[in-house]
């Protein structure tokens, strides 16, 4: 069965685009971005973005919306399959 490309919310305490990604571009308390698989500075123990909404957020971040082929069926799922896409993407 095919994975649709549909919107939904983040799923509470996931965080993986948080953590799997790297991010190149500067975070507040992360000048130089992170690597991938290490926690962002700005994640908060509830694993919600503390700078969600905000003009510092970086626009990799921002760029990122929720969707089932993003995100799976579980957050074990979305942490996999954002590991496997920051692979297939590394220079």
């Amino acid at each position: 069965m095919a994975v649709q490309n549909t919107a939904m919310n983040c799923r509470p305490q996931c965080g993986a685009c948080c953590i799997a990604p790297s991010i190149t571009s500067p975070i507040p308390g992360m000048p130089h971005g992170k690597p991938a698989g290490v926690p962002c500075v700005q994640l908060l123990p509830d694993m919600r973005c503390a700078i969600f909404g905000r003009p510092e957020r970086p626009a990799f971040c921002a760029s990122l919306r929720p969707t089932q082929e993003m995100c799976g069926f579980s957050n074990r799922e979305a942490f996999d399959g954002l590991t496997l896409l920051e692979l297939a993407t590394k220079p």
